[in-house]
């Protein structure tokens, strides 16, 4: 399942370099989250690192974008170029 930021996000900008699929990027009011690209940081991290840095804990599972762990790693091997 992708993650997504909710409207109590604050900008505060530690999300966004925490990403290693670049899938965060500031939108016109909050920053966002690119369904297509978040992996949950499936293949580089145990945890996702921008729910770890978050201080509005504002990164909850984004329910239109449901994935299980096998298909998050098969968009991480698509995504790094290893699939």
């Amino acid at each position: 399942m992708a993650l997504m930021i909710t409207d109590e996000c604050i900008n505060c900008d530690v999300c966004e370099p925490e990403c290693p699929n670049n899938a965060i990027s500031q939108g016109e009011e909050i920053y966002v989250i690119d369904p297509n690209l978040c992996t949950e940081c499936v293949g580089h991290y145990d945890e996702p690192q921008c729910q770890q840095v978050c201080p509005v804990d504002c990164i909850p599972h984004d329910p239109a974008h449901e994935e299980n762990k096998d298909e998050l790693m098969a968009k991480y091997l698509i995504i790094s170029g290893q699939a």
